[in-house]
């Protein structure tokens, strides 16, 4: 079997992380470059024109035009942390470089934190990920599957009725083929019905993308929005899925399953399923270029708002 180039692509190595991360001063020159790509820009006023003075052990920049004062992490994801830039570029590294997940647990251990900082860095590091999935639409064929999180509680319902399932969508666009999957979508919904399918595919299928579905009976309403849907005919069991239209949703939700369940002993998936689910998704999103992954969360952190615990431990599934 020949093997697969995406899945067998060396990556950023320790060593290679080590290089180009291993200091506060390349850190700091990471985030300049991720906040300010052609050079500072003002927030205030977009002007280039800055000084530089310390206080506090802290650099500023003040603008020449609006003498606005920043630093380079205010407004951002890092804002009034505490903690060295090193440990927080770990963090980005031991998120990105697994195929599976971290849990806030393992993190503590590998950064030498308690687990509360554990816990608020990966957090944070997962709403800067959902940030970046909350606006990606599917395009041109699209697997479509609905799923849950979660299990029986002691003494509760069984099956779709039980107080402790979180429902989600996972969606996964391939080539015309139904051979090579693309990219993922993978939300949360407060169930599923017809209002909640039409919102879903209003924000999450592209005006063109052909929907392949088991059939759900919420699901049949994306014809009734000018989605070509294809009802496949499924016998239950492991047959069905391989089923071409599908296979690939199939695989992904099953990876996601076990990253997760293998993982973490609980989640609380009734507040934070969006952004563990936003995890596998950034992730799978982001697999044709391994290397850049580092880089391009670190962008996402720079451009994600100040996000403190107290709003992280206030977090919804819905946006609305």
């Amino acid at each position: 079997m020949a093997m697969n180039p995406i899945q067998f692509q060396s990556g950023l190595s320790m060593v290679a992380f080590v290089e180009q991360y291993g200091t506060e001063a390349k850190c700091r020159r990471a985030l300049y470059r991720a906040r300010w790509p052609q050079g500072f820009r003002c927030p205030a006023c977009s002007d280039r024109r800055r000084s530089t003075f310390r206080r506090d052990r802290q650099t500023y920049y003040q603008c020449r035009a609006c003498q606005h004062q920043t630093t380079l992490i205010a407004g951002t994801l890092l804002s009034a942390t505490k903690l060295p830039l090193r440990t927080w570029f770990i963090a980005i590294y031991a998120l990105t470089s697994t195929k599976t997940n971290v849990a806030a647990l393992e993190l503590m251990r590998t950064l030498g934190v308690c687990y509360r900082t554990a816990w608020r860095l990966k957090h944070k590091i997962m709403q800067a990920m959902t940030d970046r999935e909350e606006t990606r639409q599917l395009a041109g064929f699209v697997q479509l599957d609905d799923a849950y999180l979660g299990g029986e509680r002691n003494g509760g319902k069984r099956g779709r009725g039980s107080e402790n399932k979180q429902p989600f969508v996972i969606a996964v666009s391939s080539d015309e083929a139904l051979e090579h999957p693309r990219f993922a979508v993978i939300e949360p919904v407060r169930s599923f019905d017809v209002s909640a399918m039409i919102d879903w595919g209003h924000r999450r299928l592209a005006p063109q993308a052909e929907v392949f579905t088991d059939g759900l009976w919420c699901f049949r309403r994306f014809a009734d929005a000018n989605h070509a849907h294809t009802v496949l005919q499924t016998k239950g069991g492991r047959a069905a899925t391989q089923v071409q239209g599908a296979r690939w949703v199939n695989i992904v939700l099953s990876n996601v399953k076990r990253a997760i369940g293998g993982r973490y002993h609980a989640i609380r998936q009734a507040k934070y399923a969006r952004r563990y689910l936003a995890e596998a998704a950034y992730r799978f999103n982001r697999r044709f270029r391994l290397r850049e992954m580092v880089p391009r969360l670190v962008r996402a952190i720079m451009l994600c708002g100040p996000c403190p615990e107290s709003s992280l431990r206030l977090a919804s599934n819905f946006l609305h």
